[in-house]
């Protein structure tokens, strides 16, 4: 049993805890991505990229590919290579995210990638993760990406789908208008951030529609 001084300590640790990773928008027509592996977890991967970035430039590289793969990688531009992964298809890759079902394979992958320095997302393996694809609402130009820190994908998947209901289609429309605006005020920098700022105010004080 933990007495009272311990259990302050340990609800103390526990508030403490947050997710440090920094959310960055990756422009992935301009990088070369790597898919390590051609079963459904590789499926799944490229599915949800081609979804939030239909432009993205990929290989996969995998001794098989799922019919499902074949038939998605031609509606992108995707590379499939029908080979066992070696150090040399990391080269010139940006991002690589490895899905195979044989560990030894997915941590050499990673030790190949870290000595090069490349990006690298083992995936259900947050320890050889330096990034994670979490879940993705678009609306438009409006894009949110929900992480929870690697913890829970079912519960960034669940969030994903209540954001896609919540956040109205039309929000692009405010988007595109605020964009516009912005171009007619006048004065510096940090007059222009002023004044959006108390515009979008009220609209949420509003409750306006696209909130």
């Amino acid at each position: 049993m933990l007495d009272e001084a311990d259990k302050i300590k340990t609800s103390s640790l526990v508030e403490k805890e947050r997710n440090n990773l920094y959310p960055i928008f990756l422009k992935t027509k301009s990088l070369n991505v790597l898919i390590v592996g051609g079963g459904h977890v590789a499926e799944e991967k490229l599915t949800f990229l081609l979804k939030s970035s239909p432009d993205a430039h990929v290989t996969m590289v995998s001794p098989m590919f799922r019919e499902g793969t074949i038939k998605l990688a031609k509606t992108g531009c995707v590379t499939l290579v029908e080979d066992s992964y070696k150090k040399n298809y990391i080269i010139g890759k940006h991002m690589v995210v490895a899905t195979t079902d044989i560990p030894e394979v997915n941590v050499q992958v990673w030790k190949d990638c870290r000595a090069e320095s490349k990006l690298v997302n083992v995936a259900d393996n947050p320890p050889y993760c330096d990034f994670y694809m979490g879940g993705i609402v678009t609306k438009g130009n409006v894009k949110v990406a929900i992480s929870t820190n690697g913890k829970s994908p079912t519960t960034a998947k669940r969030l994903r789908q209540f954001f896609e209901d919540v956040i109205p289609e039309n929000v692009d429309d405010l988007v595109k208008n605020l964009n516009e605006f912005r171009k007619t005020i006048k004065g510096d920098f940090e007059q222009k951030v002023e004044t959006l700022n108390e515009f979008t105010k009220g609209l949420i004080e509003k409750k306006s529609n696209y909130i």
